[in-house]
């Protein structure tokens, strides 16, 4: 049976005109889903309407959008719009980014995230199902009786959350569709899983309906260059995208070379050295570096410990002939 896998692109260095292609290459290739971030660039829903109207098949995830520089009502009104232009091939990619951007970028307030979360699912649910807003049930708005003036083509809307916080994957097993982790040890995922399972106990729900879709890393190179790429990429994240990270991989257990990493990274003059604190150990869990017929097998090997649906990150700025090439290099019709 073929791998349900997606691509995710990167928001940095995006180029619309290359990545429409890489869209329409997947949708030809056989991958289940496309998805595209939004930071302070590129809108993604009109992005993803314009690669709605250019593709046939794959999925189309927003990977992810924040849950306050929209309004709740306003995110249902713009997904169920992206639906119907895609004939239901939307999947709505939620997390809360964080104070840095919502407050710094868009000037609102980051207050109570994971309530702002759920609050935005109760929203997107009731209103995509025909429902009153009032009746939502919103823990941070007293919403009047609004619904959605339009027939939408689905009363549901897979909703995924990118989350790395106990409590917020727990609201997962209760009221989404998927989880979104980012470097989290593949080895580990069962640990997330726990949270799921008791958040879907509560909610009465069936856990094995929420699919564990990571933000997956893979490097399909030769020789050592695919881990010295891998051990750049973590420093980054370690380094350079504030605390979340560097909390995420203390907590399991890589708390010295996280310092190490920072140290490092904290230096400019020697930056470029902060990838040389990556251990082995760390580039083997958090990522997937090798040749490609190495990076097919290990994406084969990891759904054992609960990669389900792997959404694998394409490598910024690089010219349309090795954008193309790694894609057709993963492509799920290659795995053996």
């Amino acid at each position: 049976m073929k791998p349900r896998i997606g691509l995710l692109a990167f928001w940095k260095q995006y180029d619309r005109k290359t990545y429409l292609k890489a869209a329409k290459l997947a949708d030809r290739l056989g991958y289940d889903s496309f998805w595209l971030p939004e930071v302070w660039g590129y809108e993604s829903f009109t992005l993803l309407t314009e690669m709605a109207c250019n593709t046939k098949r794959i999925k189309l995830g927003t990977g992810i959008i924040n849950t306050f520089s929209r309004s709740p009502a306003l995110i249902a009104m713009t997904s169920a719009t992206v639906d119907e232009i895609s004939d239901g091939r939307l999947i709505l990619g939620v997390g809360t980014s964080g104070a840095k951007v919502v407050e710094g970028f868009h000037g609102r307030p980051f207050v109570k995230p994971l309530t702002q979360t759920r609050d935005v699912i109760r929203v997107v649910r009731t209103l995509h199902s025909g429902g009153k807003l009032h009746e939502a049930d919103a823990k941070l708005v007293d919403y009047r009786p609004f619904s959605l003036e339009m027939d939408t083509p689905r009363r549901h809307v897979p909703i995924y959350v990118a989350a790395l916080k106990p409590k917020s994957i727990t609201s997962i097993g209760e009221m989404a569709d998927g989880w979104m982790p980012i470097f989290w040890p593949y080895e580990r995922l069962n640990e997330g899983r726990k949270f799921i399972d008791a958040g879907a106990a509560k909610a009465g729900r069936d856990p094995s309906d929420i699919i564990t879709a990571p933000f997956t890393t893979v490097i399909p190179m030769n020789g050592s260059a695919a881990r010295k790429k891998a051990a750049e990429l973590i420093a980054f994240y370690v380094g350079g995208m504030g605390d979340y990270y560097r909390h995420l991989l203390t907590g399991f257990g890589w708390g010295d070379e996280c310092d190490e990493i920072a140290a490092r990274w904290a230096d400019k003059k020697n930056r470029h050295e902060a990838g040389d604190a990556v251990t082995p150990e760390m580039i083997e869990a958090l990522t997937i570096a090798g040749d490609p017929l190495y990076c097919r097998r290990e994406l084969k090997r990891r759904r054992d410990y609960g990669l389900e649906y792997p959404l694998i990150n394409l490598p910024p700025g690089v010219p349309w002939p090795t954008l193309a090439a790694f894609i057709a290099t993963l492509a799920p019709s290659r795995w053996i």
